[in-house]
């Protein structure tokens, strides 16, 4: 089998440590089998550790700085991939996403992308006045919602702000068909859509939508940002947004009365 080819460490911090890895390995004349016993993981993990598609967790970068006796090399370089922007973000976030077994997401402003219709979708992209093709990024939304409709779907839970469901789009029936379709899938068994009412007030969802990803390989989260998203890898960070996402369920209704709203700002809009 060829193996996968080495990422170009100029391009990102995350390319950075998948290089190093593999220069390290290869200087101490190991084995991929050899480095996936220190890791107490299989050959094909090492070698998409190596190829940039799975990411070095904490543990992983103190055991390699152990074997090496690097003087927290590792350690050093995912402390500054985890704070740093990297451009592969949006390409990483869809195929962890599409790897899930359990997605939590916060929305304050939009609809969760994952349960976006197509002219929802376009007119976000439209407002937001984003770079690149538009049909072609309208395309790739609706791929990735692909992910709730496979075998074995992972469990969705969706936790939005009241003003997610009363903001109006230009057209009306944009707005109707999107509310539609929140209803319908709301009723689907793996997914969970509640909403944080207005009458509750200021809460902590307010700072900023983000989503956990939870996988076999690693749980990792999205941070929602106004140029850009951000995967957080760091364990104690997805911890910290975990514990952010309860305490704004915690403020929100129960499922079924979260539809009946839904339905309410439907009905509005008749």
């Amino acid at each position: 089998m060829t193996p996968r080819p080495a990422p170009d460490p100029m391009t990102s911090m995350w390319a950075w440590i998948a290089h190093d890895l593999r220069l390290y390995r290869m200087r101490h004349k190991m084995t991929q089998e050899d480095l996936g016993r220190v890791l107490r993981c299989v050959k094909s993990t090492v070698s998409r550790l190596e190829s940039g598609q799975l990411q070095l967790d904490e543990k992983q970068a103190a055991k390699l700085d152990s074997l090496w006796n690097t003087h927290g090399h590792f350690t050093r370089l995912l402390e500054y991939a985890c704070r740093a922007h990297n451009p592969a973000w949006m390409k990483q976030h869809a195929d962890k996403e599409s790897r899930a077994a359990e997605i939590k997401t916060c929305e304050a402003l939009l609809v969760p992308g994952l349960l976006q219709t197509p002219e929802y979708a376009r007119e976000v992209f439209l407002t937001g006045r984003v770079s690149g093709d538009i049909d072609e990024l309208v395309a790739e939304r609706m791929r990735r919602q692909e992910v709730l409709n496979r075998p074995d779907p992972p469990r969705l839970w969706v936790l939005i702000d009241e003003a997610v469901i009363d903001r109006r789009t230009a057209d009306p029936k944009i707005m109707r068909d999107q509310l539609a379709r929140l209803v319908e899938e709301s009723q689907r068994p793996h997914i969970s859509i509640r909403v944080v009412p207005w009458s509750y007030g200021l809460h902590a969802g307010l700072g900023g939508s983000f989503k956990i990803l939870y996988n076999e390989t690693g749980d990792v989260a999205y941070s929602e940002a106004q140029f850009g998203g951000r995967l957080l890898v760091a364990a104690a960070e997805v911890r910290s947004l975990a514990v952010l996402y309860e305490r704004v369920g915690a403020h929100a209704l129960p499922e079924n009365q979260s539809r009946e709203m839904i339905k309410r700002a439907l009905e509005s809009l008749l």
